[in-house]
């Protein structure tokens, strides 16, 4: 339980409404959609804003992870339990992004805070995430497809390199991710939904 909390707050933190206050762009909540993510950043005009909460946003997701792997590693019961403490770690991240205390639980969807997670677990399956991710966001360009493609590829990629204990976590993950981007599914199957670039 104590890697969840952790996990829960370090994911919590909102690094792109916090960063956009300070460039002095607004609340950025009050944009496009509403999101407190890279993409929404973006829509401020600022790429470097947006590509900086990307990455702050990804460290949040990595570091409990890492640090509940560090302190599962001398039990190897636990570090293998499907339910221990780093699946619940990156559980805690993805979730407190998603629905922060400090901002009224409503948060991101999650995307760039699971590929953090992802890279904690193991390596390979970050770099599955990263690799659909980038390769579907520059065919596409559509950041939703994109972001909805990866938590797929990393739980399937969990499973095929025999990671099975991390496989419950990832399908819950993904299973939430694609519920919050509900709307986004709406829009594509109406044509509507925008691209990385146009306004929304």
């Amino acid at each position: 339980m104590i890697a969840f909390i952790i996990g829960y707050f370090c994911g919590s933190i909102p690094f792109g409404l916090v960063l956009a206050k300070a460039a002095g762009k607004g609340d950025i909540r009050s944009i496009g959609s509403g999101n407190i993510g890279a993409t929404n950043v973006l829509r401020t005009g600022s790429k470097g804003l947006a590509a900086g909460t990307l990455l702050l946003d990804l460290v949040k997701g990595f570091i409990p992870v890492v640090l509940a792997t560090y302190l599962a590693n001398g039990q190897q019961s636990l570090h293998e339990a499907a339910w221990g403490p780093v699946p619940l770690a990156a559980a805690g991240a993805v979730l407190g992004h998603c629905f922060p205390i400090w901002l009224g639980f409503k948060g991101g969807k999650g995307v760039a805070t699971n590929a953090g997670v992802a890279f904690g677990l193991a390596w390979e399956v970050g770099a599955a995430y990263a690799l659909v991710w980038i390769a579907v966001l520059v065919i596409v360009r559509i950041s939703s497809v994109a972001g909805m493609s990866a938590v797929v590829a990393a739980t399937v990629a969990a499973a095929l390199l025999g990671l099975d204990q991390f496989v419950p976590v990832l399908i819950f993950i993904a299973l939430l991710i694609i519920w919050l981007h509900r709307a986004n599914v709406s829009r594509l199957l109406k044509g509507e939904e925008p691209r990385v670039g146009k306004a929304s």
